[in-house]
């Protein structure tokens, strides 16, 4: 039986974008980029990028939470596995991410109590049964996976859970796409990320647009859906329309996920965040309001005294902005790999790096 995506990785289909794309006369180069660690993959996997006329180039942006967390959160979250009576909950991508000395696996094997789960309301179910037990949940992520950190927060709030808390390093997309705009990066449109955007609705963009007259079309997963904003931003530089773009409408409408974002806004409030490669930006995170923060990691355990400090040679931040190429790392590909990573961008399946190695870009 025929797939139902099939026709979003219908080769036919690929060719006439293709033949589409090429056919748009631009008055000068254009630097597009990606924001988001799956479409990366996609990307690499399908070389969308040879696809491209010459005068298109394709970036990958800081689209990746694990990549853009900073390692003082991963030597946090070490220092709290060291802790005798504390249980650490955590998503599997977080796991091999490099700390100043340890990663949590390493952590793990030094006899922390590090798990591995894929929604916090098991970490929450944990709590309740425990209650002799101090339950941490990592909650990294963007608006994606952020309304699932409230909900259990929001159940955790009202039925007392007292053992509970959230070490947070959540972040926000729009000002993370401010902040590349502010800066040196030349970038002449936005593919922008289809999960987080399904939550905050295609409309969320359009300040930015306006502000920095730079289009910003949705994007979606599969290679045609790719093909089809890369088109559609093309067009929109071809006419001279800084507007936001919809290529994702089957998950995307323009006003989101209004129970969702209303669920985030119920318990976050924005906060300055510092993202690797990018330092500290004003309201690229969140928060808990002031009478949640008895649910904040941060707030109830102490890290006093942590130093930390990003490997020597790793290049991962560049990376994340779009200045170099993986390949421009002096350690890609050889002291760094998949099975050794390094970096954090080699280490999460939605890293630029660990993309450019899987599919084949030369060190």
């Amino acid at each position: 039986m025929a797939q139902p995506w099939n026709e979003f990785r219908d080769p036919s289909i690929a060719r006439s974008l293709r033949e589409e794309i090429r056919s748009i006369e631009l008055d000068r180069p254009a630097t597009l980029m990606e924001v988001c660690g799956g479409q990366t993959h996609t990307i690499y996997k399908y070389r969308l990028r040879e696809m491209l006329p010459p005068s298109v180039r394709l970036v990958s942006g800081p689209g990746c939470p694990v990549c853009v967390t900073p390692i003082s959160y991963i030597d946090q979250a070490v220092h709290l596995a060291g802790i005798p009576d504390v249980d650490l909950f955590t998503f599997g991508d977080l796991l091999r991410v490099p700390g100043t000395h340890l990663n949590l696996e390493q952590a793990r094997a030094r006899g922390g109590k590090v798990h591995v789960v894929y929604s916090p309301r098991t970490a929450l179910e944990y709590a309740r049964s425990h209650p002799k037990s101090q339950v941490v949940f990592l909650g990294i992520g963007f608006e994606t996976t952020i309304p699932s950190f409230a909900l259990a927060l929001r159940e955790a709030i009202d039925h007392q859970v007292g053992n509970f808390s959230v070490l947070l390093s959540a972040k926000r997309v729009p000002p993370v796409l401010e902040a590349l705009l502010a800066g040196d990066a030349p970038l002449d449109g936005f593919i922008t990320p289809g999960h987080v955007t399904s939550i905050l609705g295609s409309e969320v963009y359009s300040r930015l647009t306006l502000r920095y007259r730079v289009p910003m079309v949705v994007g979606g997963f599969e290679p045609v859906d790719l093909l089809v904003a890369i088109r559609d931003l093309l067009l929109l530089l071809a006419r001279g329309e800084s507007v936001s773009g919809n290529a994702y409408p089957r998950a995307v409408k323009p006003e989101g996920n209004p129970k969702a974002r209303r669920l985030i806004e119920d318990i976050f409030v924005p906060r300055h965040e510092e993202l690797r490669g990018l330092g500290t930006i004003p309201d690229a995170g969140y928060g808990l309001r002031e009478e949640f923060t008895g649910y904040d990691a941060a707030r109830r355990f102490p890290f006093d005294g942590l130093e930390s400090r990003e490997p020597r040679g790793c290049r991962c931040g560049q990376v994340l902005t779009g200045s170099i190429e993986p390949s421009g790392c002096p350690l890609f590909g050889k002291a760094c790999t998949p099975d050794h990573p390094i970096g954090a961008c080699m280490v999460s399946s939605e890293g630029t790096c660990n993309a450019a190695f899987l599919h084949g870009e030369s060190p």
